[in-house]
């Protein structure tokens, strides 16, 4: 679509493209006759143009009423959402890969939906399906069904690790992510289910639930955005996972050597000496209560520490260091034990030891009652105290606690050990020549990746799944690794430091209802709304909008 002007430089008829439809052969798919469904298209938009050229008029009988079901409030704020959509160039990528596809459906504009769905009203696929109408992009009832929704989903799971690389490659370009220090961790999504399948089986829940899990490894770069993510079975080890994610990172999202950021869950003999073989760093916690009596006494030994300003005290050394690592030889696997050296940094915090406190005495609490009640609980309701407590026995098959022979008592030997390393921490990396406040400093930054899992559980509503399927819970878990991505963004580009939660509920907020035919009045408007206009160059400030005019500016918003 392309309007007519007159340049009066060169005293000559030139036109300027408005917008842009896609290509002959991808419309074809969507359209029975593409160049006539456009040509209505452009008619309206000429109706449209003529209309903001004069005052509005409102006509209203006094006595009307509301149809019954009717719903006339539409959300305007998503086109905060379009601009990373279409600056990730998700739209064209889209509709290239299914250039060689039998369907009709638009999946760009599929994918869009689940997206913004996901990010303002995370529901069940049907739910967002029913409610889509909500925004201007798919008020068509005729865009796509509800079939064509899960039929996408299939495509989008095929697709999916060609969308990660995608993106990753436009976040490089545009924001210059750094990918020289990587944090990895690993989380779960429940499904409420209770049979168990090939990817979600039973295994070690992050909220100690008893349902069938999925777990996801999810990488991120070190200001926390996400790099990409692996699913894997709830009853497989996470320590098995790093390698792999390493390795992709390396061989197909070039990012040359890294260095690992991880908790003790990936600190194992294998990992270590795969990251030390490709000559790559890793930064890991390590446990110290069960931990060798040499480090627990270099732990408690005061000399040597330094002041951290008033928060912390730390101190290191480096030590050569036993690691086994399984080696596979003619199909059999031996322990193969390698020589590694390693710095020990060990910190302490006034802060943290009383948080250890506080924590422990709500479980020795709970260690009371189960001795008081042990019927009243079971292993998942009793997690963490029954390390405190003796001659108590688990049905195997039940998950139930009962008494054993003898009678029940609390170990309160187990617990003076636990209470003498509250408040510290150990950290181990092969960076040798790395500064000691630079590995802590670093170690620290790994609640950005936890602040991903959380958002991701709570903003964006990832479990419970409500998907059966395999390729579909695959797809599920891509539409909100983009939306985590997102909202990520949206953060990044607001001068101030706005919740998830905000954001959401202001771009929520940002609503109209359908005052006349083609008038639209709003009634929302605060800091954040403004800060959000101005960080994505969109007048939130209007009273009313014409139709014609709101589909100006999503057509703006789209252009980039």
């Amino acid at each position: 679509m392309v309007r007519k002007y007159y340049d009066k430089d060169t005293k000559q008829s030139r036109t300027k493209t408005v917008e842009t439809f896609g290509t002959l052969d991808v419309l074809e798919k969507q359209y029975e006759d593409p160049i006539a469904h456009f040509k209505e298209v452009v008619e309206e938009h000429n109706r449209m143009e003529k209309e903001e050229a004069s005052d509005y008029t409102i006509i209203a009988k006094k006595d009307s009423q509301l149809k019954m079901g009717v719903n006339n409030l539409k959300n305007y704020g998503y086109i905060v959402l379009l601009k990373p959509y279409y600056e990730m160039g998700l739209d064209r990528f889209m509709l290239n890969k299914q250039r060689n596809e039998n369907f009709k459906y638009n999946s760009s504009t599929i994918l869009k939906h689940l997206i913004i769905s996901r990010i303002l009203t995370p529901n069940s696929k049907k739910k967002s399906y029913e409610d889509k109408a909500r925004y201007f992009d798919f008020e068509k009832k005729d865009d796509f069904s509800l079939d064509d929704v899960y039929r996408c989903l299939s495509f989008l799971s095929r697709k999916s690790e060609d969308v990660q690389k995608h993106i990753h490659k436009r976040l490089k370009e545009q924001y210059k992510l750094r990918t020289d220090l990587v944090y990895y961790d690993v989380t779960n999504y429940y499904f409420e289910i209770e049979q168990e399948d090939d990817l979600r089986a039973k295994g070690p829940s992050k909220e100690h639930r008893s349902d069938p899990i999925v777990q996801m490894g999810l990488a991120t770069d070190e200001n926390g955005f996400p790099l990409s993510y692996d699913l894997f079975p709830g009853n497989e080890s996470e320590k098995l996972k790093l390698r792999p994610m390493v390795g992709k990172l390396r061989r197909e999202y070039d990012t040359g050597k890294v260095i690992v950021v991880a908790d003790k869950a990936q600190n194992s003999g294998n990992n270590i000496y795969y990251l030390e073989s490709g000559k790559n760093g890793y930064i890991f916690s390590e446990k110290i209560l069960g931990g060798s009596e040499a480090t627990q006494n270099y732990v408690l030994d005061n000399s040597g520490y330094k002041w951290l300003g008033e928060e912390y005290m730390y101190k290191s050394r480096t030590i050569p260091r036993e690691i086994y690592v399984t080696m596979t030889k003619d199909g059999k696997e031996r322990k193969k034990k390698v020589m590694v050296d390693q710095k020990q940094i060990v910190f302490y915090s006034e802060k943290y030891a009383k948080r250890a406190k506080a924590k422990r005495d709500a479980v020795i609490q709970k260690a009371y009652n189960i001795i008081a009640n042990p019927a009243s609980y079971t292993r998942a309701t009793s997690y963490g105290a029954l390390r405190f407590v003796e001659n108590i026995e688990v049905d195997k098959k039940t998950g139930e606690l009962k008494e054993a022979k003898a009678k029940p008592f609390i170990d309160f030997k187990k617990i003076e050990e636990e209470e003498k390393f509250d408040g510290y921490y150990l950290i181990v990396s092969n960076q040798l020549d790395m500064d000691d406040t630079d590995i802590i400093e670093k170690y620290h930054g790994l609640w950005r990746i936890e602040d991903c899992f959380k958002i991701s559980k709570s903003d964006l509503e990832t479990r419970p799944v409500r998907l059966s399927r395999e390729d579909r819970i695959n797809a599920h878990f891509l539409v909100c690794f983009i939306s985590l991505i997102f909202v990520k963004l949206i953060q990044k580009r607001l001068s101030e430091p706005y919740s998830v939660a905000s954001i959401t509920t202001a771009i929520n907020n940002i609503s109209c209802s359908n005052e006349s035919e083609n008038l639209f009045l709003f009634n929302y408007r605060s800091e954040l709304t403004d800060a959000l206009g101005e960080a994505f160059d969109i007048d939130f400030t209007r009273e009313r909008l014409t139709r014609s005019e709101i589909k100006k500016n999503i057509a703006e918003v789209k252009k980039v």
